[in-house]
Formats: structure tokens, sequence, C-alpha cells
């Protein structure tokens, strides 16, 4: 039989709708491709009878011709997203084994068109990192092996402390893993600074950030509320379109939630661009991109242009403030919404002499370095006579950031196309032991569309001489994610897919 865990989300449903393979047979793969790459750390809860069970009852839907949209679909779940009676933790030590008795909207709607829940996937705690190594189940590591290793030092490393074996960004690393290694047919993720994008320009996967508002945040763990947005990673543009539809839509629970219809987006692929106004900003020339990544755009405009889009220059003047002033946003959204995380309610506690030293020693203990430095910086640009000078100061940037794109689109434009990441994927403890801001700077082509609340989506669209993914960036007008898949499908035809070398990993 075919390995059934090489098909496309797309292919398997139709696979399925033709009763050719079964709901029950993909999951068994899927969850036998997970068994063999659990060294890759990309699931830190596998849930094999709840996915046998769902499976199976979506056998019974397709046999009685009733088959939702995802219906026998087996995907990963990011562990920021609630899931009713299964552990949920934000991969924090301070959550512990909290269960919710509830299910996030997002995740509740891919049940509703008939999905199967294989597992919790890892992420950076609290979705904060750009690499996946600040969660306290350890690091994931990348399904693409770093160049010229041989397997005897792959192995060696895996069996170790995976130094130089490659991150698969973050913080939604372990979905993009999993849906590189094909360890699931599609994960949810969610992106507050380019959690979604980076993580599938680092492994070959394609992953969208919707418009705010267009997926409800309700049950999802929060890390930056303004900036917070679901959205899937999955190997096709067709794949993340067919997955977005069922995760988009309004939810009264949800004060953010716009209530809005959801399109078809599926119908969008392969839809022709010609005459669409592509923009090209300037400002992401920025000093430290390879050579190889600006090159790849250049190709990535001649792919465009040949498919009939016009290709203008645009300026947007105040993206070299954007990066700054996300760290300062995120921080102070941050440090309000994990002071819910004391030790009193749910999750870690930390007997101490009073209920302040209780606090304190419960916070030191469940928070990692990461989450701490940054409830620091948002406490201290939240604090009297600091609050004016950072944090409202770096509002007003925000508001001139969203300006310059609306000049854009105003002016005609519909997308824009810019690199993903300055870089290929970097070794695991290659990065920011000692400054925390090299870190922070894979943030810098993916901070300006979270800050302006706009659709980005990242895709791959070559490979770097050492064989590893380069990704492209799209950004789109408020929900026009359409035009973005449009597009993107014509960056993939001409750029071809791409996949690890075999699972070296197994």
């Amino acid at each position: 039989m075919t390995d059934l865990t090489q098909l496309t989300l797309a292919e398997a449903r139709d696979a399925l709708r033709s009763k050719t393979i079964s709901a029950s047979e993909l999951t068994k793969a899927h969850l036998a491709a997970m068994e063999q790459a659990r060294a890759l750390n990309a699931y830190v809860l596998e849930t094999p009878d709840q996915a046998l069970a769902m499976a199976a009852k979506s056998d019974e839907k397709l046999a009685k011709g009733e088959a939702g949209p995802l219906e026998g679909i087996p995907l990963g779940i990011k562990d920021l997203y609630a899931t009713q009676g299964v552990r949920t933790t934000a991969c924090s030590n301070i959550l512990g084994d909290f269960t919710p008795q509830y299910e996030s909207t997002v995740t509740s709607q891919l049940w509703r068109d008939g999905a199967v829940m294989l597992g919790k996937l890892n992420n950076d705690e609290f979705a904060m990192g750009s690499s996946n190594e600040s969660s306290s189940f350890g690091p994931v590591v990348s399904p693409w092996a770093p160049p010229n290793w041989s397997q005897d030092k792959l192995d060696a490393a895996l069996k170790g402390d995976k130094k130089g074996l490659l991150v698969p960004g973050g913080s939604s690393g372990g979905s993009s893993a999993a849906v590189a290694a094909h360890l699931c047919l599609g994960a949810t993720a969610t992106d507050t600074g380019g959690s979604i994008r980076q993580p599938a320009a680092f492994t070959g996967t394609v992953g969208i950030k919707p418009t705010y508002g267009r997926c409800s945040r309700w049950g999802i763990v929060a890390f930056a509320s303004s900036l917070d947005q679901a959205g899937p990673i999955a190997r096709t543009v067709r794949d993340s379109a067919i997955m977005l539809r069922s995760m988009a839509g309004h939810d009264a629970k949800d004060t953010t939630s716009v209530d809005r219809a959801v399109p078809d987006y599926e119908a969008a692929v392969g839809r022709s661009i010609k005459g669409m106004k592509i923009g090209i900003p300037k400002e992401y020339r920025v000093e430290g991109l390879s050579e190889e990544i600006d090159q790849l755009w250049l190709k990535g405009v001649q792919w465009l242009r040949d498919a009939g889009a016009e290709i203008v220059d645009v300026s947007l003047p105040h993206t070299k403030y954007a990066l700054p002033a996300y760290y300062i946003v995120a921080p102070a959204e941050a440090s309000s919404n994990l002071a819910r995380y004391d030790g009193v309610r749910y999750g870690l506690r930390v007997p101490g002499k009073d209920i302040a030293d209780m606090y304190e020693k419960t916070r030191a203990a469940g928070f990692g370095s990461e989450v701490r430095r940054r409830i620091m910086i948002g406490t201290y640009v939240l604090s009297a006579g600091y609050y004016d000078a950072y944090y409202v100061r770096a509002q007003k940037i925000r508001t001139l950031i969203r300006q310059d794109f609306e000049n854009v689109y105003h002016a005609g434009v519909d997308a824009i196309l810019t690199p993903a990441t300055p870089s290929p994927a970097f070794g695991i403890g290659e990065m920011g032991a000692s400054d925390p801001v090299e870190m922070y700077l894979n943030d810098i082509f993916t901070v300006t569309v979270n800050m302006a609340g706009l659709p980005g989506l990242a895709l791959p669209a070559g490979l770097s001489s050492g064989g590893l993914p380069l990704g492209l960036q799209l950004i789109g007008r408020p929900f026009d994610e359409e035009a973005l898949f449009s597009i993107a499908e014509v960056i993939e035809q001409a750029a071809g897919h791409f996949k690890p070398q075999q699972a070296w990993w197994a």
C-alpha cells in the first residue's frame, strides 16, 4: 500500500470521499509515523485512543455520505489551544497538568468539520520564542538535517543535547516540524510576531496568519492579545486554504472576532493574478539579509511578473521602528496576561511563608527564563514614569506602521512580496544564548504584519546552498486572504515543493 502519510491534505480528503482509503487507515499510518519520530520532540502529548475513536466516527459518516469538509483528516494541535479533557500546558511548567473542561473555538470548528486529533504539539513557552527552544518539554528538532552531517553524527546529537541540529522555528515549531516530517496532514498554530510564518519558512511548509479577528482567540492561551492570531501550517497552499476555511469565523465569545462571511479560500487557489499589482518595499532590504534570500526575492518578483502581475516599488518608511516597538507592546501585554498564573487557581503552586512569598516562588519555578525576561520588560514599560515614554510611544509607532500599509493599498497595490526570514534555519543552541536581541531579529520581516493586523503568508520558494528551505512572504489587504492564496499558488507552481531528506530521525 502507498505510504498514506505522503498524501497532501487535499489528496487525502479526495481519497477518503472516494473510499479509496479509510479514516482509520489514514490515522493509524500517522500514529505509526509519530511513534518513529519521537526523537524530533514535535508532540508533547499523543492521543492515539482519541484519534482512533474520532477516525471510526468519520468512517461511519463517510460511509453514509455525510462527510464534513475535513472528515477523517488527522491534524496536530499546538499546545496553546485548549482541548477539552486533554492536557493543555502552553509548554510551561506553571500550568502543570492543567486539563481544560472546555474546547477552544477554533478546534471545536475543526472537530465539527470532521478532523481527527493526533495529539498536542510542542511550542515555545507561552509562544515566546523564535526557535522552539524555550519549551518546558525541551527543544523541537527540525526534520531537515544540518548540511553535510553524517548519520552517525545525527544519531549522536539526537541521543545527546541536540546541539547543532536545526531548529524548526518558533513559537509554532512543533507544528512546522510535524507537518514537514509528515506526522500530520496539517497543524494549528498561532502568530504573535511571526510564529506561523517563520517556522513555515524554516521547514519548507506553508503558513498563513490571517487578518486579526478572522479566527477566534477564545480558548487559546494568550500571549499578547492585540497581536495573537490563529492560523494553519500545512504542506501546500491548497491545504492551508482548506484548513483556514474551517478555522475562521465569527465567535460571539471573542469581542475581537469579526462578524464577516468566510469565503471558500480553496476556490482562490489557481485563480489568475494577471493585472494584480504587487508591491516591493525597499525598506526590507536590511543589513544581515543573506545574499541567497535576496536573490530568491528577485526570483519571486520575476515569477509573479511572468504570471501577469504588475510589480511596483513601494515605501513603508516606519518599518525600521517595527521591531523595537513590537518588543515593547508584546511584553507589556504579556506581563498583563500572565499575571493570572499565580499558583492560586490552577497549575503549579510552590508553598511560601505567606501569599506574596507563594506568588514569588510559584512564578520563579513555573516560568522559564525567556518568559520571565518578557514579563520584566513588560512590567517596566507599563510602570509609572515609563508608560508614556515607552508604551504610549510604541502604540503611536504602531499607528504609523498601519498607516504605511494603508497608503500603499490605497494606491492600488493588491499585495506585498518580501522575504520571510533573514536567513535559513540555524542550529539548536547557536543563537540568543548571550544576546536575546540576536534571536529577536529573526522577526524583522514578520512583526509589521501583526502590528498592522494584516494577513501574511509564508511559503517555500527555494533551497540554500546547504540544501535548507528558504521562504518568501506575502502581505495582503485586510480580510483579503484569497489574494494571498492566489499569488502564493503561482510561486508554489514555479518553485516546486520541498521535503526533508529521508527519515533520518527514525
